[in-house]
């Protein structure tokens, strides 16, 4: 695991965080808000080829208005018959079964974690916006207790986010970015996949996970 640097701590955060909502139905508030602005800023405090890919993020959703990229989100993670790119990871399994069980391993992840869902939040909790939303909780409080020297809960934290990249997100996110590429009609969405598997790999690496 590389050096503590608070400050690349703290654009890890932001990074998992904003990401996640990139995911979400896209709105006129990713502009109001500088969401771009923000992912750019986060990035470039993390590697200088994680902020021209966020660069090249922006740019894309500027490129298209807001009515395209609607359409593109739909046809991608929605349907209307089938999406073209499940952003669910259980949708990534070879059987049922299997797929059960890991949802059911997930669910485990997050609990051993504390992280809570809200029960009137309408999508399947293994969505790649839940999942990137527990990797910005444990960041976070690995970030809390490195500042407080808790070493044990350090290690603790890391664990569980060694498990989100090697059993879940980590596993499922190049078969669902190759799909989001290959389906994609506006260049916003192949860009936010390159920029979000370039994060988890790094994450991963950072960590020493297999992925």
């Amino acid at each position: 695991m590389s050096q503590y640097d608070p400050d690349e701590a703290t654009a890890r955060e932001d990074m998992c965080r904003f990401l996640s909502a990139c995911f979400y139905e896209p709105g006129p508030e990713f502009a109001e808000e500088d969401l771009f602005g923000s992912i750019v800023a986060a990035a470039s405090r993390i590697h200088p080829d994680l902020a021209d890919r966020a660069r090249q993020l922006g740019e894309a959703f500027l490129s298209d208005d807001l009515p395209t990229l609607l359409v593109d989100y739909t046809r991608l993670f929605l349907g209307p018959v089938e999406a073209l790119a499940q952003p669910h990871e259980s949708s990534w399994i070879k059987t049922p079964a299997e797929a059960g069980d890991r949802l059911s391993a997930l669910l485990d992840l997050y609990n051993a974690g504390g992280f809570e869902i809200d029960e009137d939040f309408r999508e399947l909790h293994d969505h790649i916006a839940v999942e990137l939303e527990y990797l910005y909780l444990l960041t976070f409080r690995q970030n809390d207790a490195q500042s407080a020297g808790s070493d044990d809960d350090v290690s603790s934290l890391a664990r569980l986010e060694r498990t989100l990249l090697n059993e879940h997100l980590g596993a499922w996110i190049e078969p669902f970015a190759m799909a989001v590429r290959s389906g994609a009609q506006t260049s916003f969405y192949r860009k936010l996949v390159d920029l979000t598997e370039q994060f988890i790999q790094m994450e991963a690496a950072r960590l020493g996970t297999a992925h």
